[in-house]
């Protein structure tokens, strides 16, 4: 069994709009939720924000079929996919905004993955924890929560990463 690399706690519905917002989600976007929980930023960007499309992973399988269920329920299957697997096998070339909950041990262990498979322009929005060794592109707080977004390769070249 691989290991969560953070427990299940949901952000706010006015948490989830900011950090879309902090992103510029829009019509064209592909969102990314790794360690998606319960579905909601997936579901917030494809009907408040217009995403084209919003994948999640969850590795939790009883969390990944309530929110399947849910997500057929609205009608939203065609807009949003669902992976019941661990995050650090996404593959995340589609991705323009990913976003993560995870923990600062958590987003380490994500660092390299990013690093290596995010695209190009990719906006990557952390609730709460940074990336160690990258300068974050803005940082907005509310309510006791710190949102940090990075910009891919610009926040991580700071540091001495080479983008290829």
């Amino acid at each position: 069994m691989v290991e969560s690399l953070a427990p299940f706690v949901p952000s706010s519905p006015e948490i989830v709009r900011r950090m879309l917002r902090l992103a510029k989600t829009g019509k064209d976007d592909v969102v990314f939720d790794l360690g998606c929980g319960d579905g909601r930023i997936l579901i917030t960007a494809v009907r408040e924000f217009g995403a084209r499309k919003s994948v999640g992973y969850e590795m939790r399988p009883e969390l990944y079929r309530e929110t399947l269920s849910r997500v057929m329920q609205m009608g939203l299957g065609g807009r949003i996919v669902l992976f019941n697997d661990d995050l650090l096998g996404a593959d995340l070339g589609e991705a323009t905004v990913i976003t993560v909950y995870l923990t600062t041990e958590g987003n380490e262990k994500l660092r390299l993955k990013l690093m290596k498979g995010a695209r190009k322009g990719a906006r990557i929005v952390s609730h709460d924890f940074i990336f160690n060794g990258w300068k974050p592109t803005a940082v907005e707080e509310l309510d006791g929560h710190t949102l940090y977004l990075y910009t891919v390769p610009e926040s991580y070249n700071v540091s001495g990463a080479i983008w290829s």
